[in-house]
């Protein structure tokens, strides 16, 4: 296994644990990520979900070895087979990632040491990211030859000023701790690991007490929202509303708020 999973008080605790690779991913880690995300999506008990690394770094991406093996596909004589291959691979790797973001539970990534290349993809595809003040952030696909394929380009643009974005892509520099959070990489940054798993637990805590059915229909709102026009998400949020608005989450949350205490959802 190349993860570790803790599930505790509705808060899932999802940690690379790869710590003799740099947390680096081989190939059946890709598809652990995207089992774990696939069934923390439909566990009741979850209702948020912490991404870290077991270690000194956080993730250090894709692999040398799985990039190495790569070559595989030079055993296909025909070029447009070996092409189509290739191609179900980046595929396949994307879907490993979208499987956060299509995670109906918030993605909270917590980040300490390097997260580079791929690393980089997987918070992309999170819902919010923080850091330690030493940590650091690079989009190393350019400096092995490679245009970064798995989401960075096509995630951070949506959340950074895409000359920001440009400047770490052709460039590959290390972004610390506290860039990430002035250029809105991150939210916030602490000092050691310790602190920031704490704070960002407690983040967790208070989402996991939030209505379970609200919680699930703002991050579908969100992504829909960062795709689509105005008029359009306006107009999907009125059919969302009138679907799921009279819920027993609705009269939970307002018994709570008169009777002065915590509200008790469902999953």
């Amino acid at each position: 296994m190349s993860f570790k999973v803790i599930i505790e008080n509705h808060v899932a605790v999802v940690a690379f644990d790869r710590a003799e690779k740099a947390n680096s991913l081989h190939e059946p880690a890709w598809g652990e990520m995207r089992d774990i995300f696939g069934e923390l999506h439909e566990n009741p008990e979850v209702r948020a979900i912490v991404l870290t690394g077991e270690g000194k770094t956080f993730c250090a991406g894709i692999d040398l070895e799985t990039l190495m093996g790569l070559q595989r596909f030079n055993a296909e004589s025909c070029e447009g087979r070996k092409r189509e291959k290739l191609r179900k691979f980046i595929f396949y790797l994307q879907d490993c990632i979208t499987a956060i973001e299509k995670c109906r539970k918030p993605v909270l990534a917590a980040v300490h040491g390097a997260c580079v290349g791929g690393g980089v993809d997987i918070i992309a595809a999170c819902d919010m990211r923080y850091c330690t003040d030493d940590a650091y952030f690079s989009i190393k696909e350019i400096d092995l030859g490679l245009v970064a394929d798995i989401g960075t380009l096509q995630r951070l643009p949506k959340m950074l000023q895409p000359g920001m974005v440009a400047e770490m892509a052709y460039t590959g520099r290390k972004v610390g701790g506290r860039e990430a959070v002035k250029i809105g990489l991150c939210n916030r940054s602490f000092a050691d690991k310790e602190t920031l798993l704490t704070e960002v637990k407690k983040i967790a805590a208070t989402i996991a007490e939030k209505t379970p059915l609200g919680i699930r229909g703002t991050k579908e709102m969100l992504l829909y929202a960062r795709d689509h026009s105005v008029a359009d998400a306006l107009n999907y949020m009125t059919a969302w509303n009138a679907s799921m608005l009279l819920s027993e989450d609705l009269i939970e949350a307002f018994s709570a708020a008169a009777e002065k205490r915590k509200a008790n959802f469902k999953g």
